[in-house]
């Protein structure tokens, strides 16, 4: 019923506000104060919105339907930053490798390693610290799903297991970014204190998870960790 709801409130919008962006945005700026007064909208004219690269990927990785843009788009500019920073990216938790797509794309020709960590089994226990929105076993995806997004590009390696019990085999090597996405306490402890030393200058850690209220424990092993 509430896709019916949709599509039908979709063509009401489109035939009253066909071309003016503005117009649609107040009434849909209405209605989400009437249904959720605690949500902020952003101003729906901005450039990457626009990107046609950008958007085929959202698409590519089915995230059009999801609420991670923002944050894609984020970690893809920060990678950016660190294009003349030496050493190797690395993520810990790529789930089915759509992250690691973004900085893998963005290593081209940069002669970069990009190293990926995962259970590929879902989250491990919760901890004390991490709230009750989790489970074990959460956002669960196989290794061959994310090998299977990533297989245009060489430069990859895959470290199946719990974090931090591969970190051993890249203690050699430096980063220039490095993802945290493991929405845990513990996992997300390990990694900063495994990659902060190994980070060089003007390099970038990226914690998906900080701030976020979904994941208290993460946010709190960053913290602790810098403090």
């Amino acid at each position: 019923m509430f896709s019916r709801a949709g599509k039908a409130f979709a063509l009401v919008f489109r035939r009253v506000f066909r071309g003016d962006r503005m117009a649609g945005f107040t009434l849909l700026h209405r209605l989400g104060r009437m249904l959720y007064p605690r949500y902020y909208f952003v101003d729906p004219r901005i450039d990457w919105w626009e990107s046609e690269q950008f958007r085929t990927f959202l698409a590519r990785f089915g995230e059009t339907e999801n609420l991670n843009a923002k944050r894609q788009w984020m970690l893809s500019q920060l990678v950016r930053l660190t294009t003349g920073v030496p050493g190797d990216t690395a993520e810990c938790g790529a789930y089915m490798g759509a992250t690691s797509w973004l900085i893998c794309d963005a290593n081209r020709g940069r002669g970069r390693l990009h190293h990926v960590f995962d259970s590929f089994e879902g989250l491990s226990t919760p901890g004390a610290n991490d709230g009750s929105h989790w489970s074990r076993g959460d956002l669960a995806s196989s290794e061959a799903v994310a090998r299977d997004h990533l297989a245009e590009f060489e430069a990859v390696r895959f470290y199946k297991g719990w974090i931090p019990e591969r970190f051993a085999e890249v203690a050699e090597r430096t980063f220039a970014f490095v993802h945290i996405d493991v929405d845990l306490e513990e996992p997300t402890r390990k990694s900063m204190e495994f990659f902060y030393t190994r980070t060089n200058a003007g390099g970038i850690i990226l914690c998906d998870d900080y701030g976020h209220s979904t994941c208290p424990g993460a946010t709190r092993a960053v913290d602790q960790f810098l403090a």
